[in-house]
């Protein structure tokens, strides 16, 4: 049965029944995904926290890591990496986080800065 002649089954109560259905995930989705302004930094070096910092004022943290230093940039309601030693430089085209939950992590350097707002709303990050 090819998907034309399939869909000239459908009646209207069915139709209504798939535009309640894409509501419903697309609502559930943007509940469970929200996103808020962050009102803390939340710095980690070798998987243990260096600093937890509120987002209210200019700073620049030099963390060392293994291989270097990485430079961190706090202006009020946003932070980002600088620099970083690594090769690859991910964790710096992140650029500015400003939302939570919020990550940029210098793998190479075993730094990572994240930005919350309260409580997590999930137990674990995986990357």
């Amino acid at each position: 049965m090819s998907a034309r002649s399939w869909i000239t089954l459908l009646k209207i109560g069915d139709w209504v029944l798939l535009v309640l259905i894409w509501t419903a995930i697309i609502i559930s989705g943007r509940m469970y995904f929200k996103q808020s302004e962050a009102q803390q930094v939340v710095i980690f070096q070798a998987n243990r926290v260096y600093a937890r910092l509120p987002l209210d004022k200019e700073r620049l943290l030099k963390v060392s890591g293994p291989i270097g230093i990485t430079v961190i940039e706090i202006q009020p309601g946003k932070a980002r990496v600088l620099s970083d030693p690594g090769r690859q430089q991910y964790c710096v085209s992140q650029g500015w986080l400003s939302r939570s939950p919020s990550i940029a992590i210098c793998a190479p350097n075993r730094v990572s800065l994240e930005l919350t707002s309260g409580p997590r709303p999930f137990d674990s990050l995986a990357y």
